[in-house]
This record gives structure tokens, C-alpha cells and sequence, in this order.
């Protein structure tokens, strides 16, 4: 493997820790913290409103090289997990996910860009696939340890170890990763000209509608798991591998598939396959078997869009590269913290924590109607491309 995308993908490994591990250690969490699942729920939105708070800042570095801005946002990783590990209380952490998620859409969104020149011709979306496969590997491992290392120790070392590999990557990027130079600069205003077509607001509205749709039910997969279901808590940090196994699938085959296929068109079909998955899940909750399979089927449905779409962008953003790809890591955790909000409301109001699997169906739907638009409008044939 190419030693730049592997640096790159361990920065999306620890970012993946940072984000997802949350989901698996909820329960026990709040009752650390002695505050609600629902109020613990809310450390997942605070997260991805720094997601949002942080992208945006790329305009301001668009005139530095792209392997500066990333040892820059690593190092970010690594500060803003270090403060979560010695947060004392429910707000300093509450603070300290919003610090963390500062970096995220922005290493996610130069990222993407310096994949694809770090790709050989034809391979670009393969290459972003790979980065972003470091998030699922942490999926599979990362995210797994955490949850054990809160169950037996502490959450505390769990974040602690986040803060360790993000210096790694810091320290990986500089070696690995060449000097891909800096986008040139067309100016404050000159970023923002891509916004005037079409094709972005659609992919950047596909995004949001299905992230909603898919989040608002993994967003409370621990309580599906052992309220529900009954899975003991222990049971986590194994089913956490299993969801990961999915995500990781999930977002190398539609990766590959992108290279053949339109980016679009897999990314509508990605997101379709998850309507029926989720209503699965709410009937066969009680089921255990059941339960596992569909997880992970829903997990690789999650994860599915990302390469296509993070790739598609970049090509969709001409002047305004590095401002497309880190709006669209806003457009994917705007509709995390969405998610995450309306799952807590749905909980708190005395509805089932099964119920998350289907709140945002209606919207899944309106994400591929508008990916679908993308692909008969402007890429189902070459000369609409």
C-alpha cells in the first residue's frame, strides 16, 4: 500500500475512535458522569457541532501547502482527545467532543484531495476509499479496545489513547505523505463560485437527508443492543468488531465499485439498501441473531456513500476544492448532531430506543431521490457528465 495513504487513513483511524466511540459506551458514560443516556446522547451532537465550527476555517489556509494544513489538523486530533481524557466533568467533556471534532471535516476534506494526487490515474476514488477506510478499521479495532478499556478501567484512557495516535499520525504524515504543494488560489470569493451549480447542492443534500436517516438509528445502537435486544454489556466490544466489519465493507466495495460505476448511482443504491435493513431492524429487534446481521448490513449502508461522494465533490468543485470537501463533512455531521438530537427527543418523549430505526426513513428516501437527480441530470451519460 502506498505509505502516504496509510499515514493519511491513521489520522481517519483516530477520528474514527473519537466519533464512534461514543456510541458503544453511552450507558456507561452517563452513569459515570451521573447524568442521563439522553444528556450523554448530546456529547455525540456536541462532536459533530465542531465538525461544522472547524470545516469552514479552510478558507483561511487555502494558501498553505496540504501536507502543512494536515500535520496541523493531526496535531488538533491529538490535543482535543488529550482535554477529554482529563475532563472532570459532563461540560468540560461536553466542551473538550466539540474541540475534538474541530480537525475532522477538515483532515477528511484535504484529505480527500491529497489522495487523489497521491493516486494513480483511474484509482482516485479507490484512494479516498482508502483513506477513509482507516475509520473503519477503527471500527473493527479501535473502537472495540475503547469500549473495553471503559468497561474494565476507565473512558478516560480510552480518549487518552486517541491523543496517542493522533501524534503518531502527526508523526507519520511528516515522514510518508510527499509535498503535494498548495491548490491555487483563486481568491476569498473565487472559493464560493462552484456554489452557484447544481450538482453540489445535490450531493451535499443527499448527503445530509441519508446521514440523518442512518445516524438517528446507529446513534443509539448500545441501547438497541442490550436494552432491546439483551446483549450484556460485555457483549459491546465484540458487536462493535462486527459493525465495523460492516462499515469497512461497506466503504471499500462502493469504493471500487465508484472506479466503475458513477459515483452517484452507488451512492443512491447504498442508501436505498438501508430503507429496508432498518425497518428490519425495528421488527426483528428482539432478536439476537437477527440483530447482528442486520447491524452490520446497516453499518456498511453507513459508510457506503462516503468514498463515492467525498470523491465526486472534489470533481464538482472546481476553484473551490478544499471548501467542497470540507462541506461536505459538514453536510455528513450536521446531520449526525440532527440525528443524534432527534433520537434523544424521540427517547426522552417515552418512545422505544427501537423506534430510532425508523424516525428518519422519510428522509433517507428524499437523500437518494436527490442522488438519483445528480445521476440522470449530469452523469448518466458522457455527455451529461
Amino acid at each position: 500500500m502506498n505509505k502516504g495513504l496509510a499515514a493519511l487513513a491513521l489520522g481517519t483511524f483516530s477520528l474514527g475512535i473519537t466519533e464512534f466511540l461514543m456510541m458503544g459506551i453511552l450507558v456507561n458514560l452517563a452513569s459515570d458522569l451521573s447524568v442521563s443516556v439522553a444528556q450523554a446522547g448530546n456529547l455525540i451532537s456536541a462532536y459533530a457541532g465542531g465538525v461544522c465550527v472547524g470545516a469552514p476555517v479552510l478558507l483561511l489556509a487555502r494558501r498553505f501547502k496540504l501536507k502543512t494544513i494536515m500535520m496541523s489538523l493531526a496535531a488538533l486530533i491529538a490535543v482535543g482527545n488529550l482535554c477529554a481524557a482529563l475532563s472532570p466533568t459532563y461540560w468540560t467533556l461536553f466542551a473538550s467532543r466539540f474541540i475534538s471534532g474541530l480537525p475532522h471535516g477538515a483532515y477528511f476534506g484535504v484529505g480527500a484531495i491529497v489522495a487523489r494526487k497521491l493516486a494513480a490515474p483511474g484509482k482516485e476514488t479507490s484512494a479516498v476509499s482508502i483513506v477513509i477506510a482507516g475509520m473503519t478499521v477503527a471500527t473493527l479495532g479501535g473502537v472495540p479496545l475503547g469500549t473495553l478499556m471503559t468497561n474494565m478501567l476507565s473512558w478516560r484512557l480510552a480518549f487518552a489513547l486517541v491523543a496517542l495516535t493522533g501524534t503518531l499520525t502527526l508523526i507519520a504524515i511528516r515522514k510518508w505523505v510527499r509535498d503535494v504543494g498548495r491548490l491555487p488560489d483563486h481568491g476569498f470569493k473565487g472559493q464560493f463560485h462552484f456554489l452557484r451549480t447544481l450538482p453540489p447542492w445535490l450531493i451535499f443534500g443527499g448527503v445530509i437527508f441519508g446521514q440523518i436517516g442512518m445516524y438517528c438509528w446507529y446513534s443509539y445502537i448500545d441501547p438497541q443492543l442490550t436494552v432491546v435486544a439483551g446483549f450484556s454489556a460485555h457483549d459491546l466490544s465484540w458487536l462493535m468488531v462486527l459493525a465495523g466489519a460492516g462499515m469497512f465493507a461497506g466503504n471499500l466495495i462502493a469504493g471500487q465499485l465508484s472506479d466503475r460505476f458513477k459515483p452517484s448511482a452507488v451512492a443512491a443504491s447504498v442508501q436505498a439498501s438501508a430503507i429496508p435493513v432498518l425497518l428490519a431492524f425495528y421488527f426483528l429487534g428482539h432478536y439476537k441473531l437477527a440483530v447482528v446481521v442486520l447491524m452490520m448490513l446497516g453499518t456498511a449502508a453507513l459508510f457506503g456513500s462516503g468514498s463515492p461522494l467525498q470523491s465526486s465533490i472534489v470533481c464538482y468543485a472546481a476553484g473551490g476544492e478544499m471548501l467542497g470537501a470540507a462541506c461536505i463533512q459538514i453536510a455528513y455531521n450536521a446531520g449526525n448532531a440532527i440525528a443524534a438530537a432527534m433520537g434523544a427527543a424521540a427517547i426522552s418523549a417515552g418512545m422505544s430506543y427501537s423506534t430510532t430505526a425508523l424516525l428518519g426513513q422519510p428522509l433517507i428516501v428524499i437523500g437518494c431521490v436527490l442522488l438519483l437527480i445528480l445521476y440522470f441530470k449530469y452523469e448518466r451519460t458522457p455527455e451529461a457528465s
